[in-house]
């Protein structure tokens, strides 16, 4: 099975960034809801998914990391894809015309500065590919949205305005997922962990300090509350290395000692950053 998930429907950055992981020949599956990916790796019904994870403009997507949480899925791989936003419109619309601009709220974040200076108001859609879709079908010149070149061709749109990001490093870290591990990968590794701290003093400080003592570098650390009451957090922790490494395998025995659980998401490949 070659059926590959993601969030949004034909005409994402996540399906760019599926099919620059994956290659033409993988089987892109689109659901509306990113817990609707989970869900599809979970019961099979797709062989992995791809999850954005987070933008270097608009920082983490914290959805993804509950969601990470919830559900007992391995972490196999991670992607980056350059976002070059762009301002879509029906063919022949002027700026002067616009009165509203649909996109996701994470690309409506990352052009905010644009948006500010076109003096429009803005609508949250739940992919910049379906504000796109939207646009197309209302046929109503006083509408755009925000989504890339692909969503533009492959919904009819005039690109109005090209690159209308705050930020020109705009880049998005995407995640692979799978219902088990995958064969050990080549090259330098990223690993991926979930753990909660005990609550005593100092105990964030300890749960790291043996990553420090191994020389292990960290590369992301996220806190998400648990649900367990208030003052209580899940913390989600990149280093590079793999998990079967005798330095991280000693970091992790010491960080267990400060923790109420702790669970390895995945020892994967890591990609190259785009420049």
């Amino acid at each position: 099975m070659n059926k590959i998930a993601f969030q949004g429907q034909a005409g994402a950055y996540s399906e760019q960034a599926l099919r620059q992981h994956f290659g033409e020949k993988a089987e892109a599956v689109g659901f509306r809801r990113l817990a609707a990916v989970f869900g599809a790796v979970e019961s099979g019904h797709v062989a992995q998914a791809i999850v954005p994870v987070e933008n270097s403009s608009a920082g983490s997507i914290f959805e993804t990391y509950d969601l990470l949480s919830e559900h007992k899925l391995t972490i196999v791989g991670e992607a980056y894809l350059g976002i070059k936003h762009c301002l879509l419109a029906l063919a022949g619309a002027t700026r002067g015309q616009l009165k509203k601009v649909y996109s996701h709220p994470q690309a409506l974040q990352q052009c905010q500065g644009y948006l500010d200076k076109l003096g429009v108001e803005t609508e949250p859609f739940f992919d910049t590919a379906g504000a796109a879709a939207w646009v197309a079908e209302k046929q109503d010149p006083a509408l755009a949205a925000i989504a890339g070149k692909w969503a533009a061709k492959t919904y009819g749109l005039a690109v109005m305005a090209e690159n209308i990001q705050t930020y020109a490093h705009n880049t998005t870290r995407f995640l692979i997922l799978s219902k088990s591990p995958v064969k050990t990968p080549k090259g330098d590794c990223k690993t991926s962990i979930l753990f909660e701290a005990r609550h005593v003093p100092a105990a964030l400080y300890k749960c790291l300090g043996g990553f420090a003592t191994n020389g292990i570098n960290l590369t992301k650390l996220e806190s998400r509350p648990s649900q367990a009451g208030i003052g209580r957090y899940r913390f989600h922790l990149d280093c590079e290395g793999h998990v079967d490494e005798p330095a991280l395998d000693q970091a992790l025995r010491e960080l267990q000692f400060y923790t109420t659980s702790l669970r390895v998401l995945g020892s994967y490949s890591q990609a190259k950053i785009p420049e």
